[in-house]
Formats: structure tokens, C-alpha cells, sequence
């Protein structure tokens, strides 16, 4: 038997202990089983934890789309062996099959990524999906703007993409403006490395499709009248990766950015990420994140008190990144 938290329809999440039977539901005969160290909390795992259909979209669920582990029965096609150290983010798990949050797992072997040897498991829990993201909008990002083209703007700048997407960016000699509001973050972003902190207020309002120039680019995880400030408020060439939809799914925007300036939107998509795309981007996160950093952003729970946690990160009262120990 293995602990787990598990979502039913039209039932609160509860801490269970399920069989193999239950795990293995929608698996297939190459999945590798893992055990679980770690998991993370984030945005879409507090949607699941309260039963929001369009994440939990089987029932019942074990939410979390991160997990951490060692592999103790590889898959059929040899890319690991048991005792193998591994990360997983996306993929479909925490939301078509059972995800993170238990101690045991049978994932699809395709997207499973080795643990880079420079970051602990802890460490890449911290990561997670949302660390993921951050990487894949920062690879997007250096296509089309060098350090010195200008400020790089982050939204969302104290959740756990735009906390990491700071101190990525600021870390590469990026200059860094983290929109928040919470005033009472100034000092924590700037302590990631954010150069300005400005009012999310000033950009979250409907405006003119096309504004004055400020960013030579930005990481938004926002969307609606945010992601269209942000693309008006781009200058000539600059490149916007759109990871989110924090206030809205809508985008009411011109095409005047796109073709008086030059402007690319760049969609990020970590859930389907192909392989290769995944491991660079973990390369790149051992090579260029600030690991210590990192820890001061992060923060630990147990299995047992994931489900009281739902409310508090659906209510934007998270900072930085949340760990979970799945052991404890």
C-alpha cells in the first residue's frame, strides 16, 4: 500500500493509502515505477486539490505535476535503470493520471529527465514545473534579446515562475523589472535580483494597443489586459513568452505590435515539452541557476498538509516555491 492525497469528484482531497491496482490506472506496459521523494505545490496542484475540473480531469486523482525520485522497476525501453535519480514536470501528470503526490509512481518513461548530478532532489522540487517554465521562457527569451537591450520585464514576479524567472535572468546579466502587488516583496525581489519593482496595477488595466516603448522584453504569467500592456509597452524586435493566465485566458490586443514593431509572442507549453527541449532546459538550470538563491525562495511541507495549502496558493499567498516531502 502506498500513501497518496487523492481528489474525487464532489469530495474534498484526502490523505489514503492505495495499491498498485490504483496506481497503475491508464498506465501502459513501458512506464517506469518511481519512488517518490519529492513534490511541489504549485498554481495548477491548488486547482486540483479543490476539485477544479478543468486540471483534476479524471477522478479520482492524485494531483501533482511535479515529482522527484528513484526509479525501482525501469521501463521496457532501457533509458533507466533501478536507482536511477529523476525528475518528471508535466507530462500529463496531476491532471490525465496520477501525478506526484504519493510515494509511489508510474509515469510515462518518455518524459522522465536524469536528475542533473548538480542539484539535489530537494533542489529540483524547488524548480518544479515552475522553474521549468521560467527556464523555457528565459531559452525563448535569448533568441531575440542579449543582456543590455534593454529592462526584461517579469510578471507575477513573486509566484514561483517569476521568482525563478528573476533570478535566471538577473543571473545572466539581464537588467530585471519584477511586477508585483504585493508591495510587501519589494525587498525579496530585489534580493533575486531585480533591478525595479513596479505596480502590477499600472499594467493590469485596458490601455492603448500600442504605448510607449519600455521593455526590451518580458516573461508574463498573467495574461488578459496585462499581456496586452506588456506587448504595447514592447520596443522595436522584443520578444514576450507568455506562460500564464493569472488574471484572464483572454488577450484584447491589435496586431500594431506585432507589425509597427517587430514584437514576437512567444507561447510556452512545459506540460508537452518534447525530451530534448526538457533536458536542455535541466541543463541549463544546474548551469545557470543560483542554487543557494534558490533555497531562500523555498519552502517545506509534509504529504499531510498539502490539501490545507490549496486555499492559501489560490489566494496568491504563496511566495517562491513550496517543496513537499512526500516521506513525511
Amino acid at each position: 500500500m502506498t500513501r497518496a492525497i487523492v481528489v474525487e469528484e464532489s469530495a474534498p482531497a484526502t490523505l489514503r493509502e492505495v495499491d498498485d491496482a490504483f496506481l497503475r490506472q491508464g498506465a501502459s506496459d513501458g512506464d517506469a515505477v518511481v519512488d517518490v521523494e519529492w513534490s511541489s505545490l504549485n498554481f495548477k496542484d491548488g486547482m486540483a486539490l479543490s476539485g477544479d475540473r478543468g486540471v483534476a480531469r479524471i477522478s479520482p486523482l492524485i494531483p501533482g505535476i511535479d515529482l522527484v525520485g528513484t526509479v525501482t522497476e525501469p521501463d521496457s525501453a532501457g533509458r533507466f535503470s533501478a536507482g536511477d535519480s529523476v525528475v518528471l514536470n508535466g507530462a500529463g501528470i496531476g491532471e490525465t493520471r496520477h501525478g506526484g503526490f504519493s510515494e509511489r509512481a508510474v509515469v510515462d518513461a518518455a518524459s522522465l529527465v536524469a536528475l542533473p548530478e548538480a542539484i539535489t532532489p530537494r533542489r529540483a522540487a524547488a524548480i518544479g514545473t515552475a522553474g521549468f517554465t521560467a527556464m523555457l521562457s528565459v531559452l525563448r527569451i535569448e533568441q531575440d534579446v542579449a543582456p543590455g537591450d534593454g529592462d526584461i520585464l517579469v510578471t507575477g514576479a513573486g509566484g514561483g515562475v517569476g521568482s525563478v524567472a528573476i533570478a535566471l535572468l538577473s543571473g545572466l546579466g539581464y537588467r530585471v523589472t519584477a511586477s508585483t502587488g504585493r508591495p510587501e516583496l519589494d525587498g525579496f525581489l530585489r534580493s533575486l535580483g531585480a533591478a525595479d519593482v513596479i505596480d502590477r496595477a499600472t499594467l493590469s488595466e485596458p490601455g492603448k494597443p500600442l504605448q510607449r516603448p519600455r521593455w526590451a522584453g518580458a516573461v508574463d504569467s498573467v495574461g488578459s489586459h496585462t499581456l496586452a500592456t506588456v506587448l504595447a509597452q514592447t520596443r522595436w524586435g522584443g520578444s514576450v513568452a507568455a506562460c500564464g493566465l493569472a488574471q484572464g485566458g483572454d488577450l484584447p490586443t491589435t496586431v500594431l505590435p506585432f507589425i509597427l514593431r517587430g514584437v514576437s509572442l512567444r507561447g510556452i507549453n512545459s506540460v508537452d515539452a518534447p525530451l530534448a527541449l526538457r533536458e536542455e532546459a535541466w541543463a541549463r538550470l544546474a548551469a545557470d541557476l543560483d542554487l543557494d538563491l534558490l533555497d531562500s525562495l523555498t519552502e517545506e511541507v509534509g504529504l499531510t498538509e498539502v490539501a490545507g495549502h490549496a486555499e492559501t496558493i489560490l489566494a496568491g499567498q504563496v511566495r517562491g516555491r513550496t517543496v513537499v516531502d512526500v516521506r513525511r
